[in-house]
């Protein structure tokens, strides 16, 4: 079986278990990252944004969960994804419609494997990218990863 898709399928079952917990407590699980040294990221997000308080009735709420099923892990970090979130469900691009973001393709289209442009929609799987004026149509199984990639206020450069 490999450690990849082994680790792939702690995730999944690790998915499968968080996000109805949150959803139940009025989050969304926005990504996870288990890291071989026994830490375990969650990243949330809710219409209202994310603060401490948020982050600590999480991380009590998931400690609680993950004792009684057993889960395996040494620290949990919950947190906020920040202004750079990662964009990882269709329903993140219709939700930051009109938006700035940040894409890397598994192959390249175009002869480019990287735009960054505003998300001007998502029509049966396929992404409309603003790239500095020309719409350009991105599939969605073609993206590697996307984040939103908002502008520093007063600037030209994006955040990072």
């Amino acid at each position: 079986m490999g450690f990849a898709p082994f680790f792939y399928f702690l995730i999944m079952d690790l998915q499968t278990l968080i996000e109805p917990t949150l959803a139940g407590m009025g989050y969304e699980l926005v990504t996870l990252e288990r890291a071989s040294s026994g830490l375990l990221r969650v990243f949330i997000d809710s219409p209202n944004g994310i603060n401490m308080e948020d982050c600590v009735k999480v991380s009590n709420q998931l400690t609680r969960v993950f004792t009684v099923e057993n889960v395996d892990y040494d620290r949990l970090e919950v947190s906020s994804p920040g202004t750079d979130r990662p964009l990882v469900k269709e329903a993140d691009f219709v939700r930051f419609n009109g938006e700035r973001a940040l894409l890397k393709l598994h192959s390249p289209l175009e002869g480019r494997k990287r735009f960054t442009g505003l998300i001007k929609g998502l029509q049966d799987g396929i992404l409309q990218l603003d790239v500095d004026g020309v719409m350009v149509a991105i599939p969605l199984v073609e993206v590697d990863s996307a984040r939103l990639a908002p502008l520093l206020e007063g600037s030209t450069r994006r955040v990072r």
